[in-house]
């Protein structure tokens, strides 16, 4: 239906957090302000340059007192022959409040009468444009906008309807005639009812050029009275706007990809718009999450997951409505949608750019047997700040660590980084010493086990960093060594230095974990360690830190 402008409401259906409508766009106006000088017919009317449009209407529209263009400032008289007598005063009336309600002069404006001295019969044109519109491209919504008034509404009401011409080719832009009587946006203090009226059902324009017609349904001449001015044809194309739900993603995890459709500010219905968005390389699509709660809503996304094709309409009075798909990205990274993403357009403007970025944790692990500095590390075991899962093992056999510091009978190492649901992910590191000897048996242990762990639950969440050791048949010094020492214990040989078991530190701004079974610190600068791991989750783009 028709209606004043503004005063629509909001769909229900529509996006809370959609962007605001704008206006359409002015293709053509005509206010009929280049007359000057006497009143005169319509078809006697040249519009303003370039297009200077002219106008043409139905016969029984331009006899008995209809199609005349009239203004305040024009004689009080009615023009000969024109049909009009004791009536002329009141179109010019029509033509003052006109321009009242569009805050334009009230005494030169000019609008197009019709004061029907008889039954003009339905049906018939009141106002056709004659030089085509042009249009700057294909697949644009057309709409139009009119301010009408009418007076003696107690009779016939003038019931106005508009239509837009591609061509041969007549499209209606409306559901319900402009009954300005019923619908006016004002009425002034001398019964003339005024308002400005949109098409509510906009036209999706394939043409190079478009036209105007206005039909009068009303087929009585007892009453029907009513002028128009400031007529337009409007581009009420819907624009298109992309987001994602959060930003930054764990990768691994899903983020939606929303798509709405935000009508103009008349709200007129779009019917048939339709577009199709590439997914960037890298952003994987859940096909079966695609939804949309446009009406006619359709949305189908391509078997290789990088097309998205959607397509719907807007009802009268919509604001906007969505399409959404689940993405997510298997490994770090950021991803843009500019308008150049959006192909196959019809009847929507480009979106802005938006982006989003995935962020994964790199998995950082290391195990060591037993580190005498400076010599090499024994036993190795590295996985070393991955995005990927990956796992590394050593196996070492006795082993004598200098000529006399230590030995061991075995060593084994492990070192992994794995990933759990979404962008969850574990970095663990294990070294276990069995049969260790250190300084001619004034440390020993049947077995000797440390193990680092870090954890997130996803990528954008706390790492939680624990550590382990675990002693069997312990002993420095004359101390028995408990099977699981509280951490950072600290035992002294006298004269000789100290041993730290189970010695933990926490480095990284506390995303990683240092977990030494033995850590011996002698007075002549020997440093040894058994056992050594570490683990951290650190988060893209920073590197691993250093432990």
């Amino acid at each position: 239906m028709s209606a004043p402008s503004p005063g629509v409401g909001a769909h229900p259906g529509a996006a809370a957090d959609a962007p605001a409508p704008r206006p359409a766009t002015v293709l053509f106006e005509e206010g009929f302000e280049n007359a000057p000088g006497a009143p005169r017919p319509l078809t006697a009317y040249t519009g303003a340059p370039p297009l200077a449009e002219t106008y043409t209407a139905d016969p029984a529209w331009l006899t008995a007192c209809n199609g005349w263009l009239v203004s305040a400032a024009d004689s009080p008289t009615a023009p000969a022959g024109s049909g009009c007598g004791t009536s002329w005063p009141s179109q010019q009336a029509m033509a003052s409040a006109l321009a009242e309600w569009a805050g334009a002069d009230p005494i030169g404006n000019h609008a197009v009468t019709a004061y029907t001295a008889g039954d003009p019969g339905a049906g018939k044109t009141q106002l056709e444009t004659v030089q085509p519109v042009p249009v700057a491209s294909a697949g644009r919504f057309l709409t139009f906008s009119v301010d009408a008034a009418a007076v003696n509404c107690f009779a016939a009401h003038p019931l106005l309807e508009f239509s837009l011409l591609d061509g041969q080719r007549v499209v209606p832009a409306f559901t319900d005639p402009i009954d300005t009587c019923a619908d006016a946006g004002t009425v002034t203090a001398n019964g003339t009812h005024v308002g400005t009226y949109a098409g509510d059902d906009a036209v999706l324009f394939s043409g190079s050029s478009a036209g105007v017609r206005m039909v009068n349904a009303q087929a009585s001449g007892t009453g029907n009275d009513g002028a128009i001015d400031n007529l337009r044809i409007m581009d009420a194309t819907p624009q298109l706007s992309t987001a994602f739900d959060r930003d930054p993603v764990g990768a691994g995890d899903p983020t939606t990809l929303t798509f709405t459709v935000t009508n103009t500010t008349e709200k007129a219905a779009k019917r048939g718009w339709s577009f199709t968005e590439q997914i960037p390389a890298g952003l994987i699509t859940e096909p079966g999450s695609a939804t949309t709660n446009c009406s006619s809503g359709t949305v189908a996304v391509d078997p290789d997951g990088h097309g998205l094709t959607a397509g719907g309409d807007l009802a009268a009075g919509q604001e906007s409505c969505t399409i959404t798909i689940r993405v997510t990205s298997a490994r770090s990274g950021t991803y843009t949608l500019c308008a150049t993403a959006t192909t196959a357009r019809h009847g929507v403007d480009p979106p802005g750019c938006t982006s989003v970025t995935f962020v994964a944790l790199l998995m950082d692990a290391h195990a060591q047997a037993v580190t005498a500095t400076p010599a090499a590390p024994l036993a190795p075991s590295d996985v070393a700040c991955t995005e990927d899962p990956a796992t590394d093992s050593a196996l070492l056999g006795s082993t004598h660590v200098g000529s006399s510091i230590a030995s061991f009978t075995s060593a084994t190492t492990h070192a992994a980084g794995t990933a759990g649901s979404g962008s969850a992910r574990t970095a663990t590191s294990t070294a276990t010493v069995n049969g260790l000897h250190l300084l001619s048996g004034a440390i020993s242990a049947g077995k000797a086990t440390a193990t680092a762990t870090a954890t997130a639950p996803t990528a954008l969440d706390t790492v939680s960093a624990t550590g382990t050791t675990t002693f069997t048949g312990a002993r420095v010094g004359n101390t028995t060594v408990a099977a699981h020492p509280a951490p950072n214990t600290i035992i002294t040989l006298p004269q000789r230095g100290t041993v730290t078991l189970n010695e933990q530190r926490v480095y990284g701004d506390g995303r990683g974990l240092v977990v030494n079974a033995l850590h011996v610190r002698l007075s002549d600068g020997t440093d040894i360690i058994v056992g050594g791991t570490r683990a951290s989750l650190a988060r893209t783009p920073s590197p691993c830190p250093s432990p």
